[in-house]
């Protein structure tokens, strides 16, 4: 099959979150499945800098945009999947990250931005780039592409359109007034395409056009079915919930892998764990705590957000410091967040260890050297910390929503015996209910170490691959290409080496 993927970052080119590690991942993994799969993005610094064997290979002319978008192509790093960059300088071509300035403000002209990017999208799409490649089938990703299947619908004939949810949360609504400047057909101002609630929306747009939708998680495509998860498109998507699925997001098993992993102090595996101890002794000296090796090392990595529940993590940290165990996080976000952690880390200096920013390196040997990770998320469409812990023999303790509960297996005494259990689980996003757990954590660690290493066992025996989601993407895709008639290109045509 011939397959667009279409996303607002991918990693290493751009990052903010998840998206970009699945952006970066699925398409790799959909290639080693033997099929012509081409990823495009804007052409930030960043991607322009870092992408391998950039050349210009087209230039267009894209309706509302006055300059000339050039095509840049090239390869994403540490994969052969063919990249194409589209580069509009006065939309892209500009400081911060991809959706905000170096205050962290959203860029005014988001909403150009991105429909001038979901145009040329499509332009592609329709083989008008001139690079004689049509794909059977565009995968949108999110509000920056909600577009793509809107303006894709108005051609008589178009591939078919697969539009995934990576966190309904953000939408990209917009006034009228702005929905006035981008050139869209005035008949989709309604409720049945792209108006809502009196805005316009990018989001709306891809739910309401493409022919099928995914989410990242099957719990996750459930839960926003509900007033509690869904945002105000609840309705939107219960009424096209024949066309949505849950296809659980993989990790990379080459990028995430304890046995190779180049950012640690000694690799290990199951056959090893030992080496696991030098990783953590090598964390706490790295944040600056006293090492001690029987202390059980909690450890958080992600956004200082709300919705991560990171406030659940501080409110407890006081009650939790009372017993002999120590943390670490690696995180930034939320202003206030981010100074009760350094208030918190000055109070307890030898039991909480923090670093307020990103560091890919860094999060990698968080991962191999905490015994325990805490993601208490209030919603989690999949999450990906908590898959990389399990890789990681670092055990996980969760909330039991949306990923989150289709990746962790709550250790009760049963499961603990049958060997299938692998984290901590607990319901209310509450401290005493996050305390709970974590206590439970405390109680099996202090046990003989073969209570705790069943756990982290079975957490490494997981297959959680991207194979394993790559084939379910492309069974979805063969049954979106059989709704509109299409037949996928001839394998051997469709198998272009990039």
């Amino acid at each position: 099959m011939k397959i667009l993927f279409a996303a607002s970052e991918a990693y290493p080119l751009a990052k903010t979150g998840g998206l970009a590690d699945v952006a970066a991942s699925l398409p790799a993994a959909l290639k080693r499945l033997r099929n012509d799969v081409r990823l495009i993005l804007p052409a930030y610094p960043a991607a322009k800098e870092r992408i391998e064997k950039p050349k210009t290979v087209a230039s267009l002319e894209l309706p509302g945009v006055h300059d000339t978008v050039q095509l840049i192509e090239g390869t994403l790093p540490d994969s052969s999947v063919r990249t194409y960059l589209v580069d509009i300088p006065s939309l892209f071509e500009r400081p911060g990250g991809p959706y905000a300035n170096t205050d962290g403000e959203d860029w005014s002209d988001n909403p150009a931005r991105f429909a001038a990017f979901c145009r040329a999208v499509v332009a592609v799409a329709m083989d008008r780039a001139g690079l004689d490649w049509r794909p059977c089938l565009v995968h949108g990703n999110d509000w920056q592409t909600g577009l793509v299947a809107p303006l894709l619908s108005l051609e008589p004939i178009r591939p078919a359109t697969i539009f995934t949810i990576h966190n309904l949360a953000y939408q990209g609504n917009y006034p009228w007034h702005v929905f006035n400047t981008l050139n869209l057909p005035g008949e989709w101002w309604n409720s049945e395409a792209l108006e809502f609630y009196g805005n316009f929306s990018f989001m709306k747009g891809g739910l309401m056009f493409s022919d099928w939708l995914t989410t990242v998680s099957p719990t996750y495509s459930r839960e926003i079915r509900t007033a509690e998860f869904g945002y105000g498109m609840e309705g939107v998507l219960s009424k096209r919930s024949d066309r949505l699925l849950g296809i659980l997001n993989g990790v990379d098993n080459l990028t995430w892998n304890p046995v190779r992993d180049p950012a640690l102090v000694k690799n290990y595996s199951i056959r090893n764990l030992k080496h696991k101890v030098r990783n953590k002794v090598a964390l706490l000296e790295e944040f600056g705590l006293p090492v001690d090796r029987e202390a059980l090392l909690f450890a958080y990595v992600g956004r200082l957000a709300y919705q991560k529940g990171v406030d659940l993590i501080l409110d407890i940290l006081p009650e939790l410091f009372d017993q002999p165990v120590q943390m670490v996080l690696l995180g930034s976000g939320d202003k206030g967040y981010e100074q009760r952690c350094r208030d918190l880390a000055a109070q307890y200096p030898e039991q909480f260890g923090v670093f307020i920013g990103y560091d890919e390196g860094k999060a990698h040997r968080v991962e191999a050297g905490a015994d325990s990770f805490i993601m208490p998320s209030r919603y989690e469409p999949c999450g990906l910390n908590q898959i990389y812990s399990l890789r990681y023999g670092t055990v996980p303790i969760v909330r039991h929503t949306g990923g989150l509960a289709d990746t962790v297996v709550d250790a009760t005494p049963r499961a603990i015996m049958t060997r299938t259990a692998t984290g901590f689980v607990f319901d209310d996003a509450t401290p005493a209910s996050l305390m709970g757990a974590i206590q439970r954590a405390i109680t099996c660690f202090s046990r003989p170490p073969v209570w705790w290493r069943k756990l982290v066992v079975a957490g490494m025996e997981t297959d959680f691959s991207w194979t394993v989601s790559a084939r379910d993407y492309i069974a979805l895709y063969k049954d979106a290409l059989n709704d509109q008639g299409i037949t996928p290109t001839d394998s051997e045509q469709g198998a272009d080496a990039g």
